[in-house]
């Protein structure tokens, strides 16, 4: 599949809005909502939220 996105870093395949890997569909991202996911796409955005989840309770704690 090819898409285009403003936001896309083609050298590095980084997201400029997000500041991460592109992984279209992701919360924040422009197609939101505007494509269908795979299932591991899916598996990939839940591990992305559970990893900002374990640094947001870290940096809780640490104050």
């Amino acid at each position: 599949m090819t898409f285009y996105c403003k936001n896309l870093e083609i050298n590095t395949d980084q997201c400029r809005k997000l500041h991460g890997d592109c992984i279209m569909g992701r919360p924040g991202c422009v197609l939101e909502g505007r494509v269908a996911l795979s299932e591991e796409l899916e598996k990939k955005i839940e591990k992305l939220e559970a990893e900002r989840l374990q640094r947001i309770a870290r940096r809780q704690s640490k104050s």
